[in-house]
């Protein structure tokens, strides 16, 4: 299929290209799964230090209190070596000067513990990074200071698991053995901030041991974090006000369904050199999401996304795109040679041939009318026609409608009702004795069309006031200028409708099984019911990816995008976003 409202580019030959850092491991995945071993191997002789050191007689060398320093130093070592591995492996400029850092100063921790294979494995790998230094020029991610709260957690975890370990290995020198469950928590919380705690040692060699590695692990979670609070996070890009407008001239000439949504203010734009087409895109746990089909002229498209590959590049980000048109698709497939995957179907209602007469409509006909004798009536508005007070008391329901504290959407959600920016968008409102119990709020879809955004209704409303709406605001597309209008997104449309088909094969009847199982949660079969209500054509939406092995990463990165992966908001630890 075209791109609906476009034309098709007369280019055949592909502008751009996969990145080198896609196509192949290369040095910095080498050099990554070295800086792993290393780490894994800082961990276990740091560990293991207090148990074999008195084999090797190294106290006779040097004072225990320094080798029980190197000891702890050499574990702290060793799980950041192991946290930079896959930013090496991304070729991230800052990881390369930490691990540079790092494994020098594991080369000489080995030298004083002295183990001399470790110390040689890490210097080869001081070695390697300085030789290859080249290969890491990607620059640092958007961050907030979310980011420190989070490693803060897995430091933790890192570090009592750590300290539990040398606690056990030291388990015979403990007055009555390891301990319970109670004493061990005690033990660790008060040496993870360099106090006694309830354990009694029969020796003093295996206390100043174990005190030192807690105390080191303890420092290591409670000050790394702290730098990354205190420090000024890097700004996530915005759009600027040059760019939005710029961004919605093109809407005016150019646009899909999804195009508006694009206005969010939390993506970023990448601009052909021509400046007649932009791809619209946020960076989420690496990866770098596009947002729908590119914006603007598709005879400029093949440079939109030549620019987004060299912006993804540059940063060592995983390019991909979330719920691109089919012919978008096409485009992005033959322009990188990535892979695409279906993810459903969009509903699509003509405007000009809608109607609720005839047998296929007569539910929806019956619902509309029970809700309307429940006297229920509609209003259909421009944005700019909506009164204040409406305004205001809409933005208010909205929020107390929602059904959970996470606002979804990235790739079809607009992220803000009844905005003063959106003066086209179309606010469908029904009352029932003067009071508004449910809205939809579209988007426009160039010229002549309009996307659904926002569907919120009071509990308790009567059932049918959605259809109510939606049936009100295509019969008033006509009067706004509206010839298409598209509905919700059905998620795995096709094999929702074709595994309940007779003859549907064995896989196509499991796959159907495990999307009704995940309906109870999340709204698959229930969406696609609704829409099909109303006769749409349906239009198939698109992943793109680069390798089946970026799949999992990408479909992570897709679900938390849309708020269907979260994290605890800062505002739950007492701090802001």
């Amino acid at each position: 299929m075209t791109g609906r409202g476009s034309a098709r580019p007369t280019s055949s030959k592909p502008t751009a290209t996969l990145p080198a850092f896609l196509a192949a491991p290369g040095i910095p995945r080498l050099l990554g799964s070295l800086t792993y071993l290393v780490g894994a191997i800082d961990l276990l002789t740091g560990l293991l230090h207090s148990w074999r050191v008195r084999l090797h007689g190294v106290t006779e060398i040097l004072p225990g209190a320094l080798t029980d320093a190197a000891a702890a130093a050499t574990v702290v070592s060793g799980v950041f070596l192991i946290l930079l591995g896959h930013s090496l492996k991304r070729r991230k400029r800052r990881a390369w000067r930490a691990a540079v850092v790092l494994l020098g100063l594991s080369v000489v921790l080995h030298v004083v513990k002295p183990e001399p294979v470790a110390a040689l494995v890490a210097a080869a790998g001081v070695v390697l990074l300085v030789r290859h230094r080249a290969e890491f020029r990607a620059l640092g991610d958007p961050t907030t200071r979310w980011r420190a709260v989070r490693l803060f957690f897995i430091l933790l975890v890192v570090s009592i698991a750590s300290g539990t370990l040398v606690i056990w290995l030291n388990r015979r020198d403990i007055v009555g053995g390891f301990p319970g469950l109670g004493d061990l928590s005690r033990e660790l919380a008060y040496g993870l901030v360099g106090a006694n705690g309830p354990l009694v040692f029969e020796r003093d060699r295996p206390l100043d041991v174990v005190g030192s590695l807690l105390l080191g692990l303890g420092l290591m979670t409670l000050l790394t974090p702290a730098y990354l609070a205190l420090r000024s996070p890097e700004p996530l890009p915005r759009v600027t006000e040059s760019e939005e407008q710029r961004l919605r001239e093109l809407l005016t000439r150019h646009s899909d369904s999804l195009a508006y949504f694009n206005t969010r203010r939390d993506k970023s734009l990448v601009w052909s050199a021509s400046g007649k087409s932009a791809i619209a895109y946020r960076v989420v746990s690496g990866v770098m999401l596009a947002s729908g089909d590119p914006i603007g002229d598709p005879e400029a498209w093949p440079g939109a996304i030549s620019a987004f590959l060299d912006e993804a590049q540059e940063h060592a980000w995983t390019p991909a795109v979330l719920g691109c048109s089919e012919y978008a698709g096409t485009v992005w497939v033959r322009e990188t040679g990535f892979a695409a995957l279906e993810l459903g179907d969009e509903a699509v209602v003509d405007t000009t041939e809608f109607t609720l007469q005839g047998r296929p409509m007569r539910n929806v006909r019956q619902m509309v009318g029970r809700v309307a004798r429940a006297g229920y009536s509609v209003e259909v508005d421009r944005v700019r026609d909506v009164d204040p007070s409406v305004r205001a008391t809409a933005l208010a329901d909205a929020a107390a409608w929602r059904s959970s504290d996470t606002e979804r959407g990235f790739s079809m959600a607009l992220g803000r009702l009844l905005d003063e920016s959106d003066p086209d968008c179309v606010f469908v409102a029904a009352r029932q004795d003067g009071a508004v119990r449910a809205f939809l709020q579209f988007v426009p879809w160039g010229t002549d069309g309009m996307s659904l955004d926002v569907m919120r209704r009071d509990s308790t409303a009567d059932g049918g006031v959605n259809e109510l709406m939606i049936t009100e605001a295509l019969q008033a597309a006509k009067d706004l200028g509206v010839r298409r209008v598209s509905l919700n997104f059905a998620a795995f449309r096709s094999t929702l409708e074709r595994g309940e088909k007779l003859g549907a094969g064995p896989v196509l009847r499991l796959w159907r099984r495990v999307l009704l199982f995940a309906s109870r949660w999340l709204q698959i079969e229930s969406l696609y019911r609704f829409n099909a209500k109303f006769q749409p054509a349906w239009q198939p939406r698109f992943l793109v990816y680069p390798a089946a092995g970026d799949l999992p990463r990408v479909g992570f990165a897709a679900l938390e995008a849309e708020a269907f992966l979260t994290w605890p908001s800062l505002r739950w630890f007492g701090g802001h976003a």
